[in-house]
């Protein structure tokens, strides 16, 4: 059995795409999933499964969500590693009185190379930095994520794939959810 992490895009948020967490739960439970888990209302929903492909994972679990709920949600599904991945790799960190309230994961639907950079034209986006770690975009603001260009849809846009963004401390937070599945 595999427990995989999906990352439900663009739900409850400013009245969109409502659902509850608990309908969510016995929705996914219905289809075979076990231990279904949620983590606040945003869409961070643990699932265990004989399946081992994410892919096919975040597939039923779309697919399952369009049934029931009549959202059609883009769904990134990620494992214990990338979370552990975000927290050693995470370039923002090493500097100095980093403000990790301004620190944002995107967690993207496919691995980039780190020239990809170029395509998300930063300049538009300044003051803002990024960094890419193959499935994982470090987003560190300048001011907040509620005052900027660079979001998800920004980010789909310029790279053509499906992202759902993070702040730092539910990426935390995941992780020690994560760890007690173990």
């Amino acid at each position: 059995m595999t427990t995989h992490l999906a990352l439900l895009r663009g739900i409850n948020v400013s009245g969109h795409n409502m659902m509850k967490m608990d309908a969510l739960q016995k929705t996914l439970e219905n289809i075979g999933f076990t231990n279904v888990t949620t983590y606040i209302q945003t869409g961070n929903v643990f699932v265990t499964t004989e399946e081992e492909n994410p892919a096919a994972v975040g597939f039923k679990i779309k697919q399952e969500i369009f049934k029931a709920f009549g959202h059609d949600v883009p769904v990134v599904v990620i494992n214990k590693a990338d979370l552990v991945s975000c927290l050693n790799n995470n370039l923002f960190l090493k500097e100095k009185e980093v403000d990790t309230k301004k620190l944002y994961v995107a967690f993207v639907s496919m691995e980039l190379h780190k020239d990809r950079i170029h395509d998300l034209k930063m300049s538009a986006v300044k003051p803002d930095e990024v960094h890419i770690d193959k499935n994982r975009i470090f987003i560190k603001y300048a001011v907040s994520a509620g005052k900027t260009r660079l979001d998800q849809k920004y980010i789909e846009k310029r790279l053509n794939l499906i992202a759902t963004i993070r702040n730092w401390n539910t990426v935390n937070q995941l992780l020690k959810m994560y760890e007690e599945f173990e």
